[in-house]
């Protein structure tokens, strides 16, 4: 195929790249996004099999192959991974990526030392320098990303571990990597120094992430996924493949946009979480001094009396929320609500959950009204109006040592202002803390009522009652 129709679905595949993101924005138009998304990457594909050689009968086998067993792969994927396993899911993928890209630079590299061939190559610095950024980014963003994923997953500790002196151990692993880089490009013909970028990047992708705890982790997501990105975009310059350098920067840029709001939403800054100092600090509140029999419980009768008598309702979505898997019965819980004529909202915290928008793709698949869900800032002002805030499975988004402890993992975090509701009610298991690990003050405070249950269970319970109302 000539050069000029192969440019041409580079083009498309770019251009529905951007369409796809611009999409994606938005809960009402993200499903049409993904899938304008993935026919911009499946062209991408079509066109490099143009690109690299010939199509004959094997290689239409081949790739058909290739296709179904990813297509197969995909389809398990989604409709086994429950919504709670999404962020692993993704921590996962994101350290795919980086694999797929170091191991492309490496082989590229690997390719053109092979007797007989050209090695003009590795004159060009843009082919050496990104050849090191590929191994250095790759490696980095595969084992961060297992580490994350295991934080997830409960494999590893999700507390943040630090050690004496541990800053100063990632900068000098970091400054080895530039160093062995510096090697790579100076001395090319070695190929050793490329595995020792790589082996030195994985090193220090474990030591940058181990030090970040749970509570952080939709920041920790937000950045690997622009890592990933970035480690594609260098591999595109590694193969001169333009449509892998544009839909690279497209991921890391978006990465790094997502990775600055919820830096935001965290009341931390970038340096912060690059250099994995975010979620180490340790709370001066203990739980026993702070509930030491001072919550009161509630029932579903005594909420469904509430609620009756409420004239707007707030439901704030947790994580407990997803583990339960209660949205579908919130959202017959805000049907009951509508029918009585309470106006009923969804208080979207930034990081609930375990991945930047978790509470807002639970929330639609239960077909919540996108308008009713209402970001952090948009809401807080707003509380004091509220008769009855349903705080269902959420923890350290609505702890007020957010605000008074500057010893907590969460201190100077933005957090929903629930506390100004006239009454709050917790859904929760236990008094067990949040992914933070503090204790939350809220749960004794004067207009709080805890309903001890799964939170998918209490609502069931809740809607019975208000039918009996």
């Amino acid at each position: 195929m000539e050069k000029a129709y192969i440019n041409l679905i580079y083009l498309i595949s770019s251009i529905l790249f951007i369409v796809g993101l611009k999409l994606l924005s938005h809960p009402k138009t993200a499903v049409r996004g993904n899938f304008t998304g993935a026919f911009g990457m499946f062209l991408a594909v079509v066109g490099v099999f143009f690109e690299y050689g010939t199509i004959n009968q094997s290689d239409i086998i081949i790739i058909g192959a290739a296709i179904l067993v990813g297509t197969t792969i995909g389809t398990f994927i989604a409709l086994k991974v429950e919504m709670t396993g999404m962020p692993q899911l993704v921590a996962l993928l994101n350290g795919l990526g980086g694999l797929a890209s170091f191991l492309v630079g490496g082989n590229s590299l690997m390719e053109i030392l092979q007797p007989g061939h050209d090695t003009k190559q590795l004159a060009d610095f843009q082919f050496t320098i990104s050849t090191a950024a590929t191994g250095i980014i790759g490696a980095v963003t595969l084992t961060g990303s297992l580490i994350a994923f295991g934080k997830l997953q409960g494999l590893i500790s999700e507390k943040a571990v630090r050690y004496f002196g541990d800053q100063i151990v990632k900068v000098l692993f970091l400054i080895g990597a530039l160093y062995l880089g510096y090697l790579n490009v100076t001395e090319p013909t070695k190929i050793e120094w490329y595995w020792y970028i790589v082996l030195v990047a994985s090193v220090l992708g474990v030591l940058l992430v181990i030090p970040i705890g749970g509570a952080d982790m939709p920041v920790v997501i937000a950045l690997l996924n622009s890592y990933s990105g970035l480690a594609a975009s260098a591999t595109g310059f590694v193969l001169g493949n333009n449509v892998l350098i544009i839909s690279g920067s497209l991921v890391g840029a978006s990465g790094i946009l997502l990775t600055q709001i919820m830096c935001k939403a965290m009341n931390r800054s970038l340096p912060n979480v690059l250099f994995g100092g975010i979620g180490a600090a340790t709370s001066s509140a203990d739980s026993g001094d702070i509930y030491a029999g001072k919550t009161k419980s509630t029932s579903a009768e005594e909420v469904a009396m509430l609620l009756d008598m409420a004239q707007r309702v707030v439901i704030v979505p947790g994580y407990g929320m997803a583990v339960a898997q209660a949205q579908h019965a919130v959202r017959e819980l805000y049907n009951q609500l509508t029918d009585k004529g309470i106006e009923v909202e969804f208080a979207i915290h930034p990081v609930a959950g375990r991945m930047p928008g978790h509470m807002n793709v639970l929330l639609a698949e239960a077909d919540i009204p996108y308008d009713k869900m209402k970001e952090m800032d948009e809401i807080n002002p707003t509380f004091n109006t509220v008769d009855v805030v349903i705080i269902n499975g959420a923890n350290d988004v609505v702890n007020p040592l957010a605000k008074t402890d500057p010893g907590s993992p969460i201190a100077g975090m933005p957090i929903l202002d629930v506390d100004k509701a006239k009454t709050i009610i917790v859904i929760k298991r236990s008094l067990s803390p949040g992914f933070a690990g503090v204790p939350n003050p809220l749960f004794i405070q004067e207009n709080c009522l805890m309903y001890f249950q799964d939170g998918k269970k209490a609502t069931q319970e809740i809607v019975t009652a208000l039918k009996d109302t």
